[in-house]
């Protein structure tokens, strides 16, 4: 499950005492990474109380809106796992895609062909400039691994960061166990 490469469909698991309240206990799936570019992930597992249908007028589905990071809050990004109803799709790999055809994301939610179970949609994004996250990564402040389709769109938001942990074993099945304010331990 480990991997030292970063890679499109990388996951970038926080260590548990981070310290940056963007990312805390938080989970990135890279979609984009180049050495001259840089990095362009989305966070996973920050849910708010908000709906696609809410900042869409013309999508009725209610599919639940996650923060996909702090840069750019007014875009909006997904990922899926139906390339078959998304042309122009990204793959990412495991069966893993970004992006694609909104009108065709719009029209597939209005008619129930994609749904929760299929995609995962998100107002801002996460990006590191070149270099950026390679400094990160030798600080520790990050965990790589890879996930599929199967276990990213079954497992729950809020269990995905511990979730992704356990399934690594080892020392990361330890780190899932660590509480969020260890002097409560």
């Amino acid at each position: 499950m480990k991997t030292k490469t970063i890679t499109r469909n990388s996951l970038l698991i926080a260590e548990p005492f981070m310290g940056d309240a963007n990312f805390e206990r938080s989970v990135v799936m890279v979609c984009e990474h180049t050495h001259n570019d840089g990095t362009f992930g989305l966070v996973l597992n920050q849910s708010t109380t908000l709906h696609v249908s809410d900042v869409i007028d013309d999508i009725f589905a209610d599919i639940p809106l996650f923060v996909g990071g702090p840069v750019q809050p007014d875009t909006l990004h997904y990922i899926h796992r139906r390339p078959d109803l998304i042309e122009g799709s990204i793959a990412l790999g495991e069966g893993i895609y970004w992006s694609g055809n909104f009108e065709q994301v719009k029209q597939a939610l209005n008619l129930g062909t994609l749904t929760e179970a299929d995609a995962r949609f998100f107002i801002g994004y996460s990006g590191w400039d070149s270099g950026q996250l390679t400094k990160e990564l030798a600080e520790k402040t990050w965990i790589i691994s890879q996930t599929d389709a199967d276990f990213l769109f079954n497992t729950p938001a809020d269990r995905l960061w511990r979730d992704t942990l356990k399934r690594m074993g080892g020392q990361y099945k330890v780190l899932s166990n660590y509480p969020v304010d260890p002097r409560l331990n």
